[in-house]
C-alpha cells in the first residue's frame, strides 16, 4: 500500500538558507506547530516575528495564544499573495520537483527517511549561487550566519505530500 497523503513541516534560516527541519507527519495542527517551535526555541533562540499564511494550523487559537504568551509578533501574509513569502515558495517548489515527485511513499518512515536525505543534500552538498556557490552549512561556518541561532530561524512551511501538494507557509 502506498501512502497517499502526509504533510511536511519545514523551517529555513534566511541567514544561511539552511533547511533546519523537514518533519513529516500524517497531520499538522496548531498544537503540533507550537510544540515544534518550543523545541526550536530551546535549541536556537526565540524569533521576534512570525509571518504566516491563513491556514488553519496558523490562524487557530493554539498559535495565537502561543505567540501572545511568548511576546512574538504574529502577522499574516495577504490571502492570494504567496510572493510575500517568495523564498519559501521557491524552496517548496524545489522539494516538490526534486524529492516529492520522484518517490512513492511506502509508509511514513520511508517518506521521513527519503526527505531527510534530501534535506541533508540540500544543506551539505548542494552549492547555492546566492551564497557565493557555497553550501548553506559552509556559508554558515565561514560567515557565522546562524543555521538557526538566536533569531536565526527565518522561515517555516507546511505542505501536503500529494502528487500535487497544496501549500501553506509559516515564516518567522
Amino acid at each position: 500500500k502506498v501512502v497517499s497523503c502526509m504533510h511536511w513541516f519545514c523551517i529555513i534560516s534566511l541567514g544561511s538558507l539552511a533547511c533546519i527541519l523537514l518533519q513529516v507527519s500524517t497531520s499538522i495542527s496548531g498544537q503540533h506547530v507550537t510544540r515544534v517551535l518550543d523545541r526550536l526555541i530551546e535549541l536556537r533562540g526565540k524569533p521576534k516575528n512570525l509571518l504566516t499564511d491563513n491556514g488553519p494550523e496558523f490562524a487557530g487559537t493554539a498559535l495565537d495564544a502561543w505567540t501572545y504568551e511568548r511576546k512574538i509578533n504574529h502577522q499574516f501574509i495577504q490571502p492570494g499573495k504567496p510572493n510575500q513569502n517568495a523564498y519559501v515558495e521557491s524552496f517548496n517548489g524545489k522539494v516538490r520537483d526534486e524529492c516529492l515527485n520522484e518517490h512513492w511513499w511506502r509508509n511514513i518512515d520511508h517518506a521521513r527517511n527519503k526527505i531527510e536525505r534530501w534535506r541533508e543534500d540540500y544543506n551539505q552538498v548542494r552549492p547555492h549561487s546566492s551564497l557565493n556557490n557555497q553550501t548553506p552549512e559552509a556559508f554558515a561556518e565561514k560567515s557565522r550566519a546562524p543555521l538557526g541561532g538566536q533569531g536565526g530561524i527565518k522561515r517555516l512551511a507546511t505542505t501536503k505530500l500529494q502528487r500535487k501538494p497544496k501549500l501553506s507557509v509559516l515564516s518567522f
